[in-house]
């Protein structure tokens, strides 16, 4: 065999990167192709943080292909049509790529795969690229799938993994084959201001940076909204910079109890993989509980607003608001607390919630995103669908000093210790001098409204 083409997705990555490994050891040549496609721009994943680590994404992985005598070949448009035309212009005989689990990825695929058998070519789609364990290989007796999570992470945890390997010495690409303009984040406008910097380069040295002195107090510090004690690879998994079968394998490698929190977060990503997988209109259908008495938008408008801007007058909730418009990331504790406020103290739909956090997060992955809001939200797979995060309880257990809060809410940087989660036991003067709202409902009221509403359910 002579050519093959290899579609990048959500892998974008030179080490441990099976349809690349597989093209290389069957071809002469291969054509590493990447397709900005139009239809997820259309369908508003195209957010501004998310294109700007991609564009560093790609400038990285083109970057390291020259090194090994290539080159990344960048279209433009539908990914089946610019893909055939690839495929013509350097006469190769397959593709390869990596599985995907949501609608669109699947359909993607079932395209591709006919319009290449109708010009003789064949599709070849490699599993365990984006996930640790194939959606769909573990399920219980009488269902296609987990919907609890321990379960599930028992059988994960027994499964035996593949090897991994290093990137390529050498690629080569056909000459003729020619390539549009990559992007760059330059080209783009309202960025968060903190964006981080994607590329698989600066994946690997915060993986190493990680294992080396983070990792070992995971498992004591991971909830630790001041201590930012988490790994911070989710963009890099979201954009497949870094391989989830390479993260297992050092983790566990590195040992200890902090490891293994770590791994089982990673279980936790291919846990809503193969719900998705599943159920692929849990995207936007409420999964298991159905909630019909939202708020409408319009009846909570002031609130949802106050809930964006990180204005609600709940300091915890408005400090993991502000991170996540400054950084395009948001600790994860910080994401429950915040997804629980919004869904069962305001008692606004999660799908709400779920558009705005995809609109801002680097690492907005469908999977992850829309079923931890509806875990969050009691219609998912919690086994406790009607617990409520008290924002207050929840900031003195785990800020419990208020460094988060002073962090991301200057105006309370004055309150000293855990005053600073409930700015309205001051009062007087000492009060109105804070440019800081009041709580936009009290905390029992939305806790009642909650339990109403969803004994109206029952």
């Amino acid at each position: 065999m002579n050519v093959s083409v290899v579609l990048f997705t959500a892998d974008l990555r030179l080490h441990d990167h099976p349809p690349l490994r597989a093209a290389l050891d069957g071809s002469r040549e291969v054509v590493p192709l990447f397709v900005r496609d139009a239809a997820v721009d259309g369908a508003g994943f195209a957010a501004p943080n998310r294109l700007a680590f991609l564009a560093d994404c790609l400038a990285d992985l083109d970057a390291g292909l020259r090194e090994r005598g290539g080159r990344l070949v960048v279209r433009e448009g539908d990914v089946v049509e610019e893909v055939c035309r690839t495929v013509t212009e350097a006469d190769a005989d397959e593709v390869h790529m990596a599985a995907d689990v949501s609608a669109y990825a699947r359909h993607r695929e079932a395209r591709l795969r006919r319009a290449l058998e109708a010009r003789g070519r064949r599709l070849l789609v490699h599993d365990t690229v984006t996930t640790v364990v194939p959606p769909g290989e573990l399920t219980p007796a009488a269902s296609d799938h987990f919907a609890v999570f321990t379960p599930y992470f028992r059988r994960w945890s027994e499964q035996g993994l593949r090897d991994t390997f290093g990137a390529p010495r050498r690629v080569r690409v056909p000459e003729h084959v020619g390539s549009g303009r990559l992007p760059s984040r330059a080209d783009l406008s309202g960025l968060s201001p903190a964006l981080p910097a994607g590329g698989e380069t600066a994946g690997r040295k915060r993986l190493a940076a990680w294992l080396r002195s983070g990792v070992h107090a995971y498992e004591d510090r991971h909830d630790d909204l001041s201590g930012d004690a988490t790994s911070r690879l989710s963009p890099h998994l979201h954009f497949g910079t870094l391989s989830p079968v390479e993260l297992v394998h050092r983790a566990r490698r590195a040992g200890g109890p902090g490891a293994e929190a770590f791994v089982r977060q990673l279980a936790w990503r291919d846990f809503h993989r193969q719900v998705l997988a599943a159920r692929q209109d849990a995207a936007s259908a409420d999964y298991r509980t159905r909630h019909d008495r939202w708020r409408s938008e319009r009846a909570a408008r002031d609130d949802i607003e106050a809930w964006r801007e990180g204005r609600t007058g709940y300091p915890v909730v408005d400090a993991a608001m502000r991170q996540l418009r400054h950084e395009g990331w948001m600790h994860n504790r910080g994401r429950l607390l915040t997804a629980s406020f919004l869904t069962k103290t305001l008692y606004v739909d999660w799908r709400v919630g779920a558009r705005h956090f995809l609109d801002l997060l680097v690492d907005g992955d469908l999977a992850n995103n829309q079923l931890n809001w509806q875990w969050a939200a009691g219609t998912g797979t919690d086994t406790r669908p009607n617990r409520v995060l008290n924002p207050v309880a929840q900031g003195r257990r785990y800020d419990p000093d208020g460094a988060y809060v002073r962090r991301w809410v200057p105006e309370l940087g004055a309150l000293a210790g855990a005053a600073a989660h409930e700015p309205w036991k001051l009062r007087g003067l000492d009060r109105a001098a804070l440019d800081y709202p009041d709580p936009v409902v009290e905390l029992a009221e939305g806790l009642d409204r909650f339990r109403r509403a969803r004994d109206r359910r029952t």
